[in-house]
């Protein structure tokens, strides 16, 4: 008899117990730790001076077609690089600059937008312009920054990993401040 009351007892506690829907746990994100924000100098023989953080590193590019005072600046702690390009003008600034402007609007088909973010240091002669491209493009900022008569330099964000917008916005953020620092900073020689 006690056998039949356990028996009817754990039945009943197995009906009354599983009302509930069983949702599963969404994916996460692994969390990023942003170091301090510190700057040094970048000076060697190229035509201008920056100040970049102190957790990256410089390296001259790699790419084949690599010109003087082209160089990588690399973030290894988040799988991250902005390649920086500099352009000697002569002549006419206006097609380097729609150049730079076409090798963004290049990220439209998976941008979700592209803002344009004007830079105007009329005392030190930097003007140039901050691209945020929203989405998962494959670079989610790129810059110019010129004197308006015979210097520009290019820069443009990539990420050693697959896109995707959620996961890389805290770094994307930092870095962008990073670029700022960047900009604000370049003096021409």
């Amino acid at each position: 008899m006690r056998a039949i009351y356990s028996l009817a007892f754990s039945l009943l506690l197995l009906l009354f117990s599983c009302n509930q829907d069983n949702i599963p746990k969404p994916s996460g994100y692994f969390r990023i730790d942003l170091p301090e924000k510190k700057f040094q100098l970048y000076e060697n023989d190229c035509p201008f001076t920056f100040e970049y953080p102190v957790y990256a590193k410089t390296t001259i590019s790699d790419q084949g077609n690599a010109q003087p005072c082209w160089l990588n600046l690399e973030f290894p702690d988040f799988k991250a690089r902005i390649h920086l390009s500099y352009i000697k003008i002569s002549g006419d600034i206006n097609p380097v600059i729609e150049e730079c402007r076409t090798l963004v609007y290049k990220h439209d088909i998976k941008a979700d937008a592209i803002n344009e973010i004007p830079y105007i240091d009329s005392l030190n002669k930097v003007y140039g312009t901050l691209y945020e491209i929203k989405g998962n493009a494959a670079s989610s900022i790129q810059f110019y920054v010129t004197d308006s008569i015979k210097n520009l330099v290019r820069g443009a964000l990539y990420f050693d990993v697959k896109p995707n917008k959620d996961s890389l916005a805290p770094v994307i953020d930092f870095v962008e401040q990073d670029i700022t620092h960047i900009v604000e900073s370049l003096r021409w020689k």
